[in-house]
This record gives structure tokens, C-alpha cells and sequence, in this order.
């Protein structure tokens, strides 16, 4: 449960937020409507969308929703235009839309490549790429990707998403170096193990395997999407992270300084 932020840090600013219609997106758009901001979410299924948008105006702000597949470079930029025509500006975009699965790598089909690869890292690209030119117009914005620390350091079975996400850590430095100069700060946010349905089917889907990924935090827990928001926040604030660009932020309790394996059938030990 979010509640209405005392300080409103993101009042009279806009957001887009991408896979916005359930867990960690859904958590972000509403806190940035508790901190009164106006927001739009972005997906594929306009019910998931609009009950996001109405979550987020029970805050008192405008919230609006868009369909729309990250895969469609033309599609993302239309919603992102769409965006500042409605509101006037867009001052932070959370790309947050995302697929994954778990599969070996030596199993893993050109489709099932491209079909991750395309939603995390070209999504990713084209979001930023049609938002960042309007904030540097704008001169000034922030561009968050949520990401997952096997980025860095690798996991089994992940091969697709590890890539993608790795490609995304690399976009988002490399922005920052060549964006900070002119106002615009972008950044990552690396969840650990959520508390969603559909990390929970696709990453820990027997009690064996939950009590596995559970056993790699040290912080003995797994985390909520509200958990995550309240992070998120706190990089989109134009105030409190004004000076952090280019940067990493793991919300995982510690997992990632240890390796976790999601199923036994994505180890390698064959």
C-alpha cells in the first residue's frame, strides 16, 4: 500500500512509465502519483493500464494510460509525443517493460533470443531514444531502467535477458556520459527476488525452487513492488538524486553478492 508522499517531490512533473499495468511498473507509476506527479503507463492490454491510471488519481493527479508494444520503434515514439502534447513536457521515464523465461542456453531458440532481446533492450532504446530528445530540449529529465544485477554478473538459464539487461547497463552509462552535460541524469534501479505472479511463474515456480532463490538473500526475504517504488523515487527525484547519473541501485537484500540458481534445470549440471 502507497501512501501520499508528505513531500510531493514530484509535483507540477510527468512520467511515463512502461509495463505499467502490474508489479514493480504499476508500484512505480503510483508512488509517483503519491509524490504528485501526473503519470502514464504504457503496455499492451489497456484493462491492466487503466487500472493502474485509476490507482494513480485517487491521488489527485492526471493519470492517462497507452496501448502500445515497445517492440514498435514508431509506436514508442508516438506515445512518448503523445505524452508531451498532453501534458507539456515529460520530465522522467521509467522503462521498466519486460520478458523473460528461464531456459538453457544450449535450448534456447532464435525466436525466444529475439523475442526477449527486442521487448528489454530495443524497447529500452526506443523509449529513451524518443523521450531523451524532448528532455534535452527541455534541458533537463530522468531516464530510469530497471534492470536485474545478472547484468553483471551473469545466472544460468538467462542467457537472453542477461544479455539484454547487460546491453541496457551499458546504454545507460553511456547516456549519462554523453546526456549529463545537458541536464539529463540516467540511471538503473536492479530489483531482487519480487513479490509478483509473474516473476513468481516464470522464475520460482515450484515451492523447492522458491525456497532455493529465497535461500540466496541474505536479507533472508523477499522484497515488494512498493519496496522497489520507494527506490525508484528516490532516482527520479530531480532534488535527492540530482547529482547521480550513470549509477546502479541493487534493491535485491544482498543477493547479488552471491549466486542464485532458479531451477535445477537451467544449472548446467548435466
Amino acid at each position: 500500500m502507497i501512501a501520499k508522499s508528505p513531500v510531493e517531490e514530484f509535483s507540477g512533473l510527468t512520467a511515463l512509465v512502461t509495463g505499467g499495468g502490474s508489479g514493480i511498473g504499476r508500484a512505480i507509476a503510483v508512488r509517483y502519483a503519491a509524490g504528485g506527479g501526473n503519470v502514464v503507463v504504457l503496455g499492451r492490454r489497456a484493462e491492466p493500464l487503466e487500472q493502474t491510471a485509476q490507482m494513480a488519481r485517487e491521488f489527485g493527479v492526471t493519470a492517462d494510460f497507452v496501448t502500445c508494444d515497445v517492440r514498435d520503434a514508431d509506436a514508442v515514439t508516438a506515445a512518448v509525443d503523445g505524452v508531451v502534447e498532453q501534458f507539456g513536457r515529460i520530465d522522467a521515464l521509467v522503462n521498466n517493460a519486460a520478458g523473460n523465461f528461464i531456459c538453457p542456453a544450449e535450448e534456447l531458440s532464435p525466436n525466444g533470443w529475439r523475442a526477449v532481446v527486442d521487448i528489454v533492450l530495443n524497447g529500452t532504446f526506443y523509449g529513451t531514444r524518443a523521450a531523451g530528445r524532448h528532455m534535452l530540449e527541455a534541458g533537463g529529465g530522468s531516464i530510469l531502467n530497471v534492470i536485474a544485477s545478472y547484468a553483471w554478473h551473469g545466472h544460468p538459464g538467462t542467457v537472453h535477458s542477461a544479455a539484454a539487461k547487460g546491453g541496457i547497463l551499458a546504454m545507460t552509462r553511456t547516456l549519462a556520459s554523453e546526456w549529463g552535460a545537458r541536464g539529463v541524469r540516467v540511471n538503473c534501479i536492479s530489483p531482487g527476488p519480487t513479490e509478483t505472479e509473474g516473476a513468481g511463474a516464470a522464475l520460482w515456480p515450484t515451492e523447492a525452487d522458491r525456497a532455493r532463490v529465497l535461500g540466496s538473500v541474505p536479507a533472508a526475504r523477499f522484497t515488494t513492488p512498493e519496496e522497489v517504488a520507494e527506490s525508484a523515487a528516490f532516482l527520479l527525484d530531480p532534488r535527492r538524486a540530482a547529482y547521480i547519473t550513470g549509477d546502479v541501485l541493487s534493491v535485491d537484500g544482498g543477493q547479488w553478492l552471491g549466486k542464485a540458481v532458479y531451477a535445477d534445470s537451467a544449472a548446467g549440471s548435466r
